[in-house]
């Protein structure tokens, strides 16, 4: 059974940075693509940034330059660093994983960016 457990998450000043970290279980992680999302109140989810298996990487135009998905296949663990965070960022985080045809999501984590 696949379980993704986000942490990192928090308030924090514009300008500032958070590193939001993603631990998955149940899979073999390094064969699978990994992505994060978000959700701001009122608005649909979108795709943050996503990385392949093979550690190929896209971004949303939002967050170019700015934020950094990294995975490390040794401690199953998919990272998104974001730097000068902006009000618009406020939103929940949700990791994602995909293997074979199923998406797995974790339950999200609050980001608060504070103008």
């Amino acid at each position: 059974q696949v379980q993704l457990v986000e942490s990192g998450g928090g308030l924090v000043a514009a300008g500032g940075s958070l590193r939001l970290s993603c631990a998955a279980s149940g899979t073999s992680f390094r064969f699978n693509p990994m992505g994060w999302f978000r959700q701001a109140p009122g608005k649909q989810r979108e795709l943050v940034a996503g990385i392949t298996s093979g550690g190929s990487t896209t971004y949303a135009e939002a967050v170019k330059g700015r934020f950094t998905i990294s995975r490390d296949n040794a401690k199953n663990t998919v990272y998104l660093q974001m730097n000068s965070l902006k009000s618009e960022d406020t939103a929940v985080y949700y990791c994602t994983l995909s293997e074979y045809s199923n998406i797995y999501w974790g339950q999200g984590t609050q980001v608060t960016v504070s103008s």
